[in-house]
């Protein structure tokens, strides 16, 4: 099918040297340049980032130090790939927290004024997201070929979910069949409490998860604003939040 456009439309991916919008650099950048007409053209360059490529990020696209050597830097190459995007809408996979925002990044430190903004974005992983169900009914559907009849049964629930777990252990080799690591893939945070209001830092630390206080040790917080603590234990929180807290409080007043 032809896509129908009112202007061009760029498909753009960028390999980096890792994920930090604000840090990281370019060292492959790939436009699809899709016309009114139905016609396209494309171009790829790869970029010196001027840092070191790290080894985990080499692992994923290939791309190593040797080989952007002699590659020109992004600030060589900034006007060209603004003459491609110039004037057209945007598309990419994950663009819109991504690609757009770091390439805006390096677009400035090539002291391109551009304004992503102003132009119209199409993220296909949010199509995806979007689109296609992430339900326990899909999941059954996916991984054992059947159908969830009688869905938001409890007692159809539970046994679906057993047979979907089941399922991807047999499907996924580097799943193991371990309850142990099972729960380690599985968790997303390492919290305190259930709800993930209280997680754990780096030094296994209790923080605040939320918040003006994010990122905090509830230990400091307590120290410099006790108020803080009184306000959750009367606001909409969950009981065991507030019950873990309040055991960290009283631990805190034991050893000081």
């Amino acid at each position: 099918m032809q896509l129908q456009l009112q202007r061009p439309l760029c498909f753009f991916d960028l390999e980096t040297t890792g994920v930090n919008i604000a840090k990281d650099r370019i060292v492959e950048i790939s436009i699809l340049k899709a016309f009114v007409d139905g016609s396209e053209k494309r171009e790829t360059w790869l970029v010196n980032p001027e840092m070191p490529i790290p080894a985990e990020a080499t692992a994923i696209h290939g791309i190593t130090n040797e080989k952007v050597a002699t590659a020109p830097t992004f600030k060589e190459i900034a006007t060209e790939v603004y003459g491609w995007l110039k004037g057209c809408d945007l598309a990419g996979y994950n663009s819109d927290r991504f690609d757009i925002p770091l390439l805006a990044e390096e677009m400035l430190r090539a002291e391109i004024d551009v304004d992503f903004k102003k132009h119209k974005t199409i993220d296909v992983q949010t199509i995806f997201h979007k689109m296609e169900q992430r339900t326990l009914t899909a999941a059954y559907k996916f991984y054992c070929s059947k159908s969830l009849d009688d869905a938001h049964s409890a007692s159809a629930d539970t046994l679906a979910t057993f047979e979907v777990l089941k399922a991807q252990i047999e499907r996924y080799s580097d799943l193991e069949n371990d309850v142990d690591k099972l729960s380690e893939f599985t968790t997303r945070h390492t919290s305190v409490d259930f709800a993930g209001f209280i997680r754990r830092n780096k030094e296994d630390e209790p923080i605040f998860g939320f918040g003006k206080h994010k990122g905090k040790t509830v230990v400091e917080v307590l120290q410099k604003e006790p108020g803080y603590f009184g306000w959750i234990l009367e606001a909409d929180f969950p009981l065991y939040t507030k019950k873990v807290l309040t055991a960290i409080r009283l631990n805190t007043l034991n050893n000081s």
